[in-house]
């Protein structure tokens, strides 16, 4: 059994990934065995204010999880850490805090609201040997592996996905992440540069690569995700739109964590999520000026 110790209470994901690994009520299809929530470190930000933590507090305590605000309380016993917690600028305060103890960790998505922010937790993982895999659930949804895989040699992707506004911070690095790496998920590494634009509910960015690939991101109101990939395939064009299903999300990628947990190599590197960080920062900036930025590298 691996005992978690989930850091942060701000977000939905600290009640949805313990729902799934113990609630009584919780489908067997749906169950994440092998894993277990045993303490929750509480703390507000501006994604949540007492109330709602007190309510999320209650709900973790009927499953039997400890809700602490003293950090070394929060962290006895357990063997890995599950950084929920929906403000990205509070990403490298707490890393810091787990960074040196051994054990590994899932930093949920995005990485951090800045590349500096980014670039120090990773340098931070390497000095202490931290094991981290961050990431969002969007990109292991079906059937977008079968999609990649009939694909060939991928020239385009244009993926669509919600555009939801953060009560602090850039909504667009907080919710375009889910697109930006369902984007990187197709596309593999090695973006460029990104010119963007915005209106007061959209925001669109054009992403260049190598050898005149390309990639296009598109956040909306609407709380879809999918998108249109281009290929070569057996010297012919593939032309291939797909919608994602975001029902099993949680389940899915929980069953990632999990493997990564008990010493697997992460399904995406940190170098890529720091990449995606820096598309996302790359196009706040080009909405700013009004031209291609350049992609940023670790």
């Amino acid at each position: 059994m691996i005992k978690i110790s989930i850091i942060g209470l701000d977000t939905s994901h600290s009640i949805a990934y313990p729902r799934l690994m113990q609630a009584p009520d919780c489908p067997k299809n749906m169950r994440i065995r092998g894993m277990k929530t045993v303490s929750c470190l509480r703390f507000e930000t501006p994604y949540q204010n007492k109330d709602g933590l007190d309510k999320r507090q209650q709900q973790l305590e009927q499953w039997g999880i400890k809700v602490t605000e003293n950090f070394d309380e929060a962290i006895k016993g357990c063997d890995a850490f599950m950084l929920e917690i929906n403000d990205g600028s509070f990403h490298l305060e707490y890393f810091k805090k787990v960074a040196a103890l051994g054990k590994p960790v899932f930093l949920d998505k995005p990485l951090a609201m800045t590349t500096a922010d980014g670039r120090a937790i990773i340098e931070l993982a390497r000095r202490h040997g931290t094991k981290v895999w961050c990431g969002s659930s969007i990109p292991f949804c079906p059937p977008l592996d079968k999609i990649i895989a009939g694909a060939g040699k991928i020239q385009r992707a244009h993926v669509f996905g919600a555009y939801g506004r953060a009560p602090a911070g850039d909504s667009l690095v907080w919710y375009g992440v889910h697109s930006f790496e369902v984007l990187q998920r197709i596309m593999g590494p090695g973006s460029l540069k990104v010119r963007a634009l915005e209106t007061p509910s959209t925001a669109i960015a054009a992403i260049e690569y190598a050898e005149g690939r390309e990639g296009i991101v598109e956040l909306t109101p609407v709380w879809t995700y999918g998108g249109v990939v281009t290929g070569k395939l057996n010297d012919q064009q593939v032309t291939t739109p797909f919608v994602l299903n975001s029902a099993r999300a949680y389940y899915l990628i929980l069953r990632q964590v999990k493997a990564f947990f008990k010493g697997g190599v992460a399904p995406v590197g940190m170098e890529t999520t720091f990449e995606g960080l820096a598309m996302m920062c790359a196009a706040r900036e080009s909405i700013t000026r009004k031209e291609a930025v350049a992609v940023e590298t670790l």
